[in-house]
């Protein structure tokens, strides 16, 4: 195909995929020098996600976070925003993906809600430029609360059929925008079961099911637009990890971890099989990042350790 052939989308995804070329050479030597002396396979790329650790254990503020992420050779800490971009670039490290910028709990007023939907479209497109500017990949995004006042569960409930065609015309115009930056949106499944803790579980959240998410997102039909795919939420709402990690790979732009029941670490007090999921997402050819987003309940560096030398398969 000679270059005046080139369609404008195809160009655009070849400057996408040259910028993420450069943004990966630029990881600093010493996070390589990490992941060899941690004796890590490189089929996985760990990430530490920053809220766990900042308001749970010894409560690790970002230079700590960072510190800790390079000593055992991850090379990403996520769900972070612009004033945390500079200082993870510092470390050597990237930003896996980003928060959305919404104020309060982000994932209660979303898309499916037209009360929040032009608020979220605005700040989401603000932190799209963000990412851009600062080459991180992903930014993340939510269904939203199905109750239409978020905050009162007696309001009314979004059909499911409604939230869903909300959640598309919302995303189909971020899309446009995230195409034009090189920047994917990944819209997060959470669990409804958990009701023992503010961020174990989300009564209330509209997408609890894996597959509702999922054809949300095939419908908007974006390469831009995907799903985070939390291996924690799965577990609880669908189970049966694996195969539905084989019927969303062409949909799956991030991953999430921890353990199950309790959202704690990845050890042997939880049930879910670390080891095969991560060969299966090595199998489909996932080239994105893991992030780790257990609440500590021990030693949240020991747990850390524990979790990256389970899932480094």
């Amino acid at each position: 195909m000679t270059n005046e052939n080139l369609s404008r989308r195809e160009l655009l995804q070849a400057t996408v995929a040259a910028g993420a070329v450069a943004s990966m050479a630029s990881l600093s030597t010493t996070t390589l020098a990490a992941a060899e002396e941690n004796n890590m396979k490189g089929n996985i790329k760990h990430s530490v996600v920053f809220w766990c650790f900042n308001v749970a254990g010894d409560k690790w503020d970002i230079e700590k976070t960072c510190e800790i992420a390079k000593s055992l050779g991850c090379q990403s800490v996520e769900i972070c925003g612009p004033d945390e971009f500079p200082i993870i670039k510092k470390h050597g490290l990237t930003c896996a993906i980003a928060a959305n910028g919404m104020p309060g709990a982000p994932f209660m007023k979303g898309l499916n809600n037209p009360a929040y939907q032009d608020q979220v479209i605005e700040v989401t497109t603000k932190m799209i430029d963000e990412c851009a500017a600062a080459s991180v990949p992903n930014v993340i995004a939510f269904t939203g609360y199905k109750w239409k006042d978020a905050e009162d569960p007696t309001s009314g409930e979004i059909s499911l059929e409604d939230g869903a065609n909300n959640c598309v015309a919302a995303l189909k115009k971020l899309a446009v925008h995230a195409e034009k930056k090189g920047v994917t949106i990944c819209v997060e499944h959470l669990n409804t079961r958990d009701s023992s803790h503010p961020m174990k579980g989300h009564p209330g959240y509209q997408g609890d099911d894996i597959d509702y998410v999922a054809n949300i997102v095939r419908r908007v039909g974006s390469p831009r637009v995907k799903i985070l795919f939390d291996i924690y939420h799965v577990q609880l709402m669908n189970g049966d990890v694996i195969r539905r990690i084989e019927q969303c790979k062409d949909v799956i732009g991030h991953i999430h971890t921890a353990g199950n029941p309790g959202r704690g670490e990845l050890d042997h007090n939880q049930e879910i099989n670390y080891p095969p999921i991560m060969r299966k997402l090595v199998e489909i050819g996932y080239k994105g990042f893991v992030g780790h987003e257990f609440i500590p309940t021990r030693d949240p560096k020991a747990g850390l350790k524990q979790a990256i030398e389970l899932c480094d398969v």
